[in-house]
């Protein structure tokens, strides 16, 4: 049976500690890892029992070790994941317009076709109807077959008449 791989970390337990507490859940563990490698110098501790304390898949044990090797913890600090900065679909001014059209109650839009059609005349922009729909979702709480309560061109000038009027008839 091979012995194992024994490196030397030269941060002290306290130093990884603190960056531990520092840093997200991925860094904490690759410094968890650093950690126990630290705390077993003398012996050393096998891919599989660091896997096992971490949670970690061993290959991903032996990359991040290697990579502390060649160049120290630095690389390890940083996860070198890209997302959530992807460009929104509309700017601020086309979102603050679609904001005002879904809001106002006598905007005469029936739904996500409608709004779709006047988002691509109003903005000269060619959009797809799921990512219309996922973004006025997800930013303005929108609803797909939601019954209005009442009608669009609903004068509210003869509803008020057709009240007073209702309630002298109903009591004669």
């Amino acid at each position: 049976m091979a012995y194992p791989f024994q490196i030397t970390i030269t941060e002290s337990i306290s130093e990884l500690r603190s960056l531990q507490r520092k840093n997200g859940e991925l860094i904490g563990k690759r410094l968890l890892m650093l950690i126990e490698i630290k705390k077993h110098e003398k012996t050393g501790i096998s891919k599989r029992e660091l896997s096992k304390i971490t949670g970690i898949n061993h290959n991903s044990i032996v990359k991040w070790r290697n990579q502390y090797q060649k160049e120290g913890i630095t690389p390890l600090l940083t996860h070198g994941r890209i997302g959530g900065f992807k460009k929104s679909v509309f700017s601020k001014e086309e979102h603050e317009k679609i904001e005002k059209k879904l809001n106002n109650p006598k905007n005469g839009i029936r739904g996500y076709t409608e709004l779709l059609e006047w988002v691509n005349q109003e903005f000269s922009k060619e959009i797809k109807y799921i990512t219309l729909l996922k973004y006025s979702q997800r930013h303005f709480g929108s609803k797909i077959k939601v019954a209005r309560k009442s009608h669009v061109k609903k004068d509210d000038l003869m509803v008020d008449t057709f009240k007073k009027t209702s309630v002298k008839n109903a009591r004669k």
